[in-house]
């Protein structure tokens, strides 16, 4: 029976997955009393686990070669085609909007963008605790791909260690052409899937203690372990745990900033600790500086006040600008309750080009984090530097060796190869966006959004929030093309489509 399910295509396997999931929400309807809710979801669940039963017999017997590529092809069609399953328990639930915005709903949570259609308060419990499901698991998919379908094909960061071109296997990796590419992907998620669910499960209890409601800690746990910045408020900010619950929630935002933290299944470098990781001190440098930037400034603007002597409102905007900058750098998107402190204390207006900056870079290679990722950042910072040397004194000989000397040369220019085409992205999504009404800022902070999966951004960077409810529906679309791009990355569609075409 278990060799059965394995021998199924990847998309078919997460399509069950998603179906059983949506029991959980089901009977969380059922419990609070809200029998259409619970039958939605039901019925959703018992026609999900019916079609892939009966796709899986259809399919019995049928032996083809599998590979990489194929799964690579398996994970584009989860993130754009499987929430066109996952919205339909949502729509008839919810009842009041179109199939449209409960796809890009969908397509939000599962990219872990977490870019909110709807108003808060339009949502039930259950609605939003699917939707803290649904990014939960994508986090989850993210974990196991890096490691069993990217890393392997030297997608997703990888590249710029790698000595193989991207999408191509190098001598590191050689051994998993023996091993068939689903029992991989059962080897990682048996590894880190446990590894995951430990972590939501302490932070979920952390946060329960210190004062959030259940549902509301549950949500906020899983947005955070994948970076999704879902929430069932208004705002983050307004959890009741306060600073104490941002403290611990900060701690375990630190996942996202290096692989190394959880896993060393991927490692393609010889570093094997933190204090000598690149990501995590780059990562840790830019979370320190930059509030500490903003903090100077804001003193700056409240001396002026004359309220420099206020320690207190002080050590507050501090922890508001520390907070925020590691929940931005990390894609989640969770605003602090001190943010406003941090606002107030100078009377100085609202650095959305900074929080903008943040989620361009993103965090670790191999996490639930988006944006270009600071390995990519680090690998052009050494280049820069040698290139510095070399102005200086041009018949130097640069003193790194071994893998140092790969991510300067090749590691930094297949970096710079993808932030030109983050670049280009960029710019083609903003020129769409501004071609179906949106204003300059409103269609860049829409792109960016959405190329860094940091769905936050509309509330927060620009002057006045984005109403993504009421965006024309083809801009929608765009913005769900948008996050499946930022999700798998611009490399990973070369990779896959032209070896399509190489193929044919």
């Amino acid at each position: 029976m278990w060799a059965r399910i394995t021998r199924q295509p990847l998309f078919l396997l997460l399509t069950g997955i998603a179906a059983m999931a949506m029991l959980v929400p089901a009977v969380h309807g059922f419990l609070l009393g809200r029998a259409l809710e619970g039958r939605a979801f039901l019925y959703s669940a018992l026609l999900g686990i019916l079609a892939v039963v009966l796709v899986s017999i259809a399919r019995d017997g049928s032996a083809r070669r599998r590979s990489e590529m194929g799964d690579l092809l398996g994970l584009f069609a989860a993130m754009s085609v499987l929430p066109l399953f996952l919205a339909l328990p949502f729509y008839e639930a919810l009842r009041t909007t179109s199939f449209l915005n409960a796809y890009a709903e969908m397509v939000s949570s599962l990219t872990t963008t977490g870019a909110a259609f709807f108003q808060a308060e339009r949502l039930s419990d259950t609605l939003h605790l699917w939707r803290g499901m649904v990014g939960w698991m994508g986090g989850a998919l993210i974990w196991v791909a890096a490691a069993a379908i990217l890393a392997p094909l030297n997608l997703g960061g990888f590249e710029v260690t790698a000595s193989a071109e991207p999408g191509q296997s190098d001598q590191l990796h050689g051994r998993h052409e023996r091993i068939d590419p689903q029992r991989r992907i059962i080897r990682a998620t048996k590894a880190l899937l446990p590894i995951y669910s430990g972590l939501t499960f302490a932070l979920w209890l952390m946060l329960t203690v210190i004062g959030d409601p259940p549902l509301v800690s549950l949500i906020h746990a899983m947005s955070i372990m994948a970076s999704s910045g879902i929430t069932p408020l208004a705002s983050a900010s307004q959890a009741e745990s306060g600073v104490a619950g941002e403290a611990i929630s900060a701690l375990f935002m630190l996942f996202a900033l290096s692989r190394l933290t959880f896993s060393s299944d991927t490692i393609t470098t010889t570093r094997r600790g933190l204090h000598e990781d690149p990501e995590f001190r780059l990562g840790i440098l830019i979370v320190l500086a930059v509030p500490l930037g903003l903090f100077l400034r804001h003193w700056v603007g409240s001396y002026a006040a004359d309220e420099e002597q206020n320690l207190l409102q002080a050590l507050g905007a501090l922890w508001g600008g520390l907070y925020t900058t590691l929940s931005f750098l990390t894609t989640t998107g969770f605003e602090s309750v001190e943010w406003e402190t941090a606002r107030n204390w100078s009377g100085l207006p609202t650095p959305g080009l900074i929080f903008l900056g943040l989620a361009m870079v993103g965090g670790g290679v191999a996490t639930t984090a988006g944006g270009v990722k600071l390995l990519r950042v680090w690998a052009l910072y050494l280049n820069g530097l040698r290139e510095m040397d070399r102005l200086v004194h041009p018949s130097s000989v640069g003193r790194s060796q071994g893998m140092s000397r790969r991510i300067r040369r090749q590691g930094a220019f297949i970096a710079w190869i993808f932030f030109m085409m983050f670049a280009l992205s960029l710019t083609l999504f903003t020129m769409i966006f501004a071609g179906f009404g949106s204003d300059l800022e409103t269609a860049l902070t829409l792109a960016i959004a959405g190329l860094s999966t940091t769905g936050p951004l509309v509330q927060i960077a620009p002057d006045e929030a984005v109403n993504l409810a009421a965006l024309a529906p083809m801009a929608k679309l765009t913005f769900a093309a948008a996050m499946v791009l930022g999700r798998l990355e611009m490399l990973a569609f070369v990779a896959l489509f032209a070896g399509q075409l190489l193929r044919r």
